[in-house]
């Protein structure tokens, strides 16, 4: 049992006992944080000022916005059909495939070509360059077909009209290879062979070829430029554009751009999208295109052919006086011609599907003409063409921005490699088909021929010449019609996505963000102390806190004493106003209350270890005994390090230590320590054997007769966590204190008290802190004193006047 245990039966309860409770004291804590209030507010001003100049100086970015409006693509003639029957044309997401087209590398790469961006201009600042778009001062045109350098930055200052300063300024050099563009090799060491160069002139050496022309550049004015290669700069811009739908039902997309030059962000955006759209109108061309190529390809071979039929006629004619056909000459003629149209449209047909099929063996789905072009008018092989196309389409715009093993890219090789069969199979049969039926138009001319035979041999002549003209101006006429119509759908064809907004940059910059940033400086200003000291204070091994000891230890924590001012350890003494002195006598009041009904008291004071001041609390408790009257005696045990002698001014040459080891009566060894009624009974010389000495029964003898003669007896003992024999001395005293001192002793060392409390059976036992000068928010400090007494919670003799929390926080530690 605990000597502070609460008996269940005990109506009168220890009223020092600190109940335990585990919770956190927000006002001790908000206190421990004011300690440091300077550095607190110090760090929070560099954390704002911090925040300001990255504002200041940061280059401000800006958003470019613009929107487009994306069109769905209608369901080709006959798509139903293909769908039921499993030929893998699916509708496509237009949102997503758009999306990717716009952010690929192949049509960033066409806008920066366009836009001439390999050279980034920049000025001087106040602490960095800065860069600058249009109208630069000079202009750096750069030999692309040969290796440069890039990456790596120029200084150029200008001498005069003629004449400039060349000077490398960041050597951070790569080569750039027009043969393999995507791979570049670093060049360290670069230097230029002079420094003064002309405007004009041709600067070349071994990786770079360039010339500087003046512009509007004034002597004494300094640029800086770099060059970039095509690849990095489309890249980099590829990266940085945003692309994202309005929202989820839209078939808007909004394309935005985060850059400090607002003018290059937004012609970046506008020249994208006009690549955009004639890269649509390219592909809804290309059908045209092909079928104007294929019309010339026919021409060509029909040109000759009606020239020397023509002539043919016309020399007939001439020759043999003849023009007209008979009547009956003319209704065989007639009746050939028909045929004749009808076998020649279907040797048209059998060589576009024999030229079809020899695209798809060759797979050059690209050159895919329009059956309907030719006068083809099967629906089912218009609809498998025209989706063929558009899948080709399709699978060339997502392949730069996808990799073969990707899902996309797999799903529509998938949907190409079906179609393309389907295709396969209905060409064959088509071919087919009009072989049968040229088979059959030759019957049917060859029935005609022999009646042609029947006429006389001139007007069977002329009726030859006459066929085979027609046959030739008849297919020549329906080829340049053909072409034409090609001509004007091509000419007709519009991009069927739509710009809506052209690229505008935002008026205010979106980063650095002003506000936000001042509060993370303030927040990180503040952190950053706060930290310091929670992990200083988790870290920290010494009792400072008089609550965490009375939560640590298993006994009161009776008192505590503050730092003293006084240039000896006497300020009961010698200072009886002072506020140390006041605890004192708060602690004298308070041991009524731990030994009642007394008359003669005996009080020993101990440690864990030296330095703790134990020594300083025994001779001023003793001292405040004193001056009440009662006859006090203060006994030095402590026989290895005595110190009693040094603050009462008295030599050390007999004590206690003399006492024990001689036959010299105790009473001899007294001294009287200069104050009335306070003697003083010093160690005496350090002995061989300490320990042995004061376990003698001659020591009993001698406590026995002096607590006889005195009021009050004050055992000074050595630390009870150094040596053993202080174990032993607990039982000659009424009232036992063990010393803690505010910022020297190690929390640890509250285990020492325990243990002697739980497992050595010490009672009357209680805990006292010296030294208290660090204020940890509890009102300890010096605005209100250090000693309170738990009795009548007085805080000494006088009732002192609280000060303010910010002048408490104001005391810094000693």
């Amino acid at each position: 049992m605990y000597p502070n245990q609460v008996q269940g039966n005990n109506p009168n309860p220890n009223p020092f006992l600190v109940q335990q409770e585990d919770e956190i004291d927000l006002k001790a804590l908000l206190f421990n944080y004011l300690t440091y209030w300077p550095l607190i507010v110090i760090f929070a001003l560099l954390g704002v000022l911090v925040a300001f100049l990255f504002n200041r100086y940061t280059t401000p970015i800006y958003k470019v916005e613009s929107t487009v409006l994306v069109v769905d693509d209608k369901p080709t003639l006959g798509a139903d059909l293909f769908e039921s029957a499993g030929l893998g044309i699916q509708g496509k997401s237009n949102i997503d495939n758009e999306t990717g087209i716009i952010k690929s590398y192949s049509l960033a790469e066409s806008a920066v070509s366009q836009m001439d961006l390999n050279v980034s201009y920049y000025k001087e600042g106040f602490l960095k360059v800065t860069q600058v778009y249009g109208n630069v001062p000079v202009y750096v045109s750069v030999d692309w077909t040969k290796p440069q350098l890039v990456g790596g930055m120029f200084r150029l200052e200008v001498i005069d009209a003629s004449t400039f300063e060349l000077s490398v300024e960041d050597d951070k050099f790569s080569v750039f290879q027009p043969k393999d563009p995507f791979y570049k090799s670093n060049f360290e060491g670069f230097e230029l062979p002079k420094s003064i160069y002309s405007f004009g002139e041709n600067i070349q050496g071994e990786y770079y070829e360039f010339k500087i022309s003046q512009i509007s550049a004034l002597p004494g004015e300094v640029f800086f430029f770099k060059m970039i290669d095509t690849p990095s700069l489309a890249l980099k811009m590829k990266n940085d554009l945003q692309v994202n739908p309005l929202n989820k039902q839209a078939s808007i997309l909004t394309l935005s751009l985060e850059t400090p030059l607002r003018r290059l962000g937004e012609n970046y955006i506008n020249t994208l999208m006009d690549k955009y759209l004639e890269r649509e109108l390219e592909e809804k061309n290309q059908a045209s295109e092909n079928t104007i190529r294929f019309i010339e390809q026919q021409l060509s071979g029909i040109t000759d052919s009606l020239q020397f039929s023509e002539k043919q006629l016309q020399d007939y004619r001439s020759k043999n006086k003849i023009f007209n056909l008979s009547q009956e000459g003319s209704i065989i003629f007639e009746r050939l011609n028909d045929l004749e149209q009808e076998r020649s449209q279907a040797e048209l047909n059998l060589k576009y599907y024999q030229t079809l099929k020899s695209y798809l063996g060759n797979n050059q789905v690209g050159d895919l003409v329009a059956p309907s072009i030719i006068g083809a008018n099967d629906p089912l092989l218009s609809a498998l063409v025209q989706n063929l196309s558009e899948l080709q389409a399709d699978r060339v715009r997502i392949t730069a921005n996808f990799s073969d093993q990707t899902p996309q890219v797999r799903d529509i090789n998938a949907r190409i490699e079906s179609t393309s069969k389907a295709l396969m199979e209905n060409v064959n049969s088509a071919i087919r088909n009009t072989q049968n039926l040229l088979a059959d138009l030759n019957g049917r001319i060859r029935s005609i021929e022999r009646d042609i035979n029947a006429l006389p041999e001139t007007e069977r002549n002329l009726l030859g010449y006459q066929r085979q003209f027609t046959i030739n101006e008849n297919i020549y006429v329906y080829l340049l019609q053909k072409k034409a119509e090609a001509e004007i759908t091509k000419a007709s064809n519009m991009p069927k996505n739509k710009i809506l907004d052209f690229a505008k940059a935002s008026q205010q910059p979106v980063a650095p963000k002003t506000s936000l940033n001042l509060l993370i400086g303030l927040i990180l200003g503040l952190i950053l102390p706060i930290g310091f000291i929670t992990i200083k204070d988790f870290l920290n091994t010494k009792i400072e806190d008089p609550k965490e000891l009375e939560h640590q230890i298993k006994v009161p924590l009776i008192g505590m004493v503050g730092r003293s001012n006084t240039e000896d350890n006497l300020p009961v003494l010698n200072s009886p106003r002072s506020t140390v002195t006041e605890s004192f006598r708060s602690l004298r009041a308070d041991m009524s209350y731990l030994s009642p009904n007394k008359d003669k008291l005996s009080i020993l004071f101990t440690s864990s270890i030296s330095g703790e001041g134990k020594t300083f609390v025994s001779i001023n408790m003793a001292s405040v005994f004193s001056l009440m009257g009662k006859k006090t005696i203060l006994i030095g045990l402590d026989l290895r390090k005595p110190k009693i002698a040094e603050d009462f001014n008295l030599p050390n040459d007999k004590g206690m230590s003399t006492a024990l080891s001689t036959n010299i009566n105790w009473r001899e060894v007294v001294k009287s320590s200069g104050h009335k009624d306070l003697d003083v009974i010093l160690s005496g010389p350090i002995p061989p054997n300490p320990a042995e000495l004061l376990l003698q029964d001659k020591f009993s003898q001698i406590v026995k007769e002096i607590k006889e003669e005195y009021d009050v007896v004050v055992f000074d003992c050595p630390p009870v966590g150094l040596v053993s024999e202080t174990k032993e001395l607990f039982a000659y005293s009424d009232i036992n204190f063990f010393v803690f001192r505010q910022g020297y002793s190690m929390k640890g060392n509250t285990a020492i008290l325990n243990n002697l409390v739980e497992k050595g059976g010490v009672s009357k036992m209680y805990g006292i802190l010296n030294d208290v000068h660090i204020d940890k928010g509890y009102g300890y400090g010096y605005g209100y004193g250090y000693g309170y007494g738990y009795g009548n919670n007085s805080y000494g003799y006088h009732e002192e006047i609280p000060l303010p929390w910010w002048k408490r926080a104001l005391r810094r530690r000693g």
